[in-house]
């Protein structure tokens, strides 16, 4: 993945409350660059001085701006200890860690009180297929397959949990990627009424155990699937469509991007036939 030009928030302070302006530098690009960039915007003549600074008042120069990060707020001052001549803004993102998915888990069926919390987590990955089959007309067919394997140190094992429900489409598929997004706020983007499940049918009335109402916040399948495993492959095809669509959800993903320092909470679903 080519490496992304770095975005900075920069407010000159020196003697004036002008209002942030964005630098951005290429990802060859180095201290020098930077300095020209901020000099070239701001009309900064030989013959003043000045510093670059965060906002924790670091000075950047060669050696400290291979540490900067892109989206950091800078400053330019007369010197390191000028006071402000008038407020900035600082971004903030308020981006969870990604432990807070796949550890979420852990921390759910640790706290099962002495119970063995496996048959839980298996509980709600069928409780996906419930919710599937509700409105079947026919038969409902739930499979539980596990394939073991321990000959190597590689984790090989598989669960796999199979149904004939009615499948979702790509953008309900995305609602339930969505982790803490509740049945009660979930939209599909579609252009005929139905209801989460694809129905476009008023559902008769089954019991709750049936139905799968048990489970409406959008987090227990994502957490039994991070305390069972490291990933899961959701695939889906919808009622009367054609398309299959497909999501990947893994730790060494997350782990990726967080390296890479891309979008986190962030992929794709790939859509075939």
């Amino acid at each position: 993945m080519a490496a992304a030009n770095k975005q900075f928030f920069v407010y000159d302070r020196r003697k004036s409350n002008t209002p942030e302006s964005v630098i951005s530098v290429g990802p060859k690009d180095d201290y020098l660059d930077l300095r020209t960039r901020i000099v070239k915007h701001y009309g900064i003549t030989s013959a003043e001085p000045f510093v670059i600074c965060t906002t924790n008042r670091e000075e950047i120069n060669k050696a400290t701006f291979e540490k900067l990060e892109g989206g950091e707020t800078l400053y330019v001052l007369k010197n390191i200890d000028q006071e402000l001549t008038g407020q900035t803004y600082q971004k903030v993102e308020y981006l969870p860690h990604y432990d807070t998915i796949i550890k979420s888990g852990m921390y759910e069926y640790y706290a099962s009180e002495g119970q063995n919390p496996l048959p839980y987590a298996f509980a709600e990955l069928i409780d996906n297929s419930l919710a599937a089959t509700k409105n079947n007309v026919g038969s409902r067919k739930i499979e539980l397959k596990l394939y073991l394997d321990d000959s190597s140190q590689q984790e090989k094992s598989t669960i796999l949990v199979v149904d004939n429900g009615c499948g979702m489409t790509s953008w309900q598929l995305n609602n339930w990627a969505i982790y803490r997004l509740s049945k009660f706020n979930r939209k599909d983007k579609t252009l005929q009424s139905t209801d989460e499940s694809g129905s476009k049918n008023t559902p008769a009335h089954k019991p709750r155990f049936l139905n799968s109402e048990i489970s409406y916040f959008g987090a227990g399948g994502k957490q039994a699937i991070f305390f069972i495993g490291n990933s899961t492959r959701m695939i889906t095809k919808p009622q009367g469509s054609k398309d299959v669509h497909e999501l990947v959800i893994s730790k060494d993903e997350f782990e990726q991007r967080e390296k890479e320092k891309g979008l986190i909470y962030s992929g794709n679903i790939l859509n075939r036939k």
